[in-house]
């Protein structure tokens, strides 16, 4: 793929994904949160493997992010000890991400990718549920 092509085509998915992100319920906006992280990771993981410290950072970065962007979605209101271990666990899934930043230690990002697999898949099942 030639670099105009390459440029067309992130240009298309931002697009794409700046549309979605517009008309997504809040259900949905979480999910997307959630995809977005583990293509950080693996993108992250993928860098460690190369030796590539700047882009493996910022990937690493870039998912705490998402990390803190799920823990101040969390809603004490509703229940607030369900939301106190969802903020436990984020808060171990960020300082997992930065501990497998300063280590170059894959295996914790598969770690925390594992977990978020765990809580998406748990996330999409209560879509489905209420759509039932």
């Amino acid at each position: 793929m030639n670099l105009r092509n390459s440029a067309e085509v992130s240009e298309y998915q931002r697009i794409n994904v700046q549309s979605e992100v517009a008309t997504a319920t809040p259900h949905r906006l979480i999910q997307l949160l959630m995809d977005r992280f583990l293509s950080k990771v693996a993108m992250a993981r993928g860098h460690m493997m190369r030796e590539n410290t700047e882009e493996k950072g910022r990937h690493i970065g870039d998912a705490i992010s998402i990390i803190n962007g799920l823990q101040a979605s969390l809603n004490y209101k509703a229940d607030q000890k369900l939301a106190q271990n969802f903020d436990d666990l984020y808060d171990y899934m960020s300082r997992t991400l930065f501990r497998a930043n300063l280590e170059d230690d894959p295996q914790l990002l598969v770690e925390v990718a594992d977990i978020m697999r765990q809580l998406k898949e748990a996330w999409d099942a209560i879509e489905g549920a209420a759509d039932s």
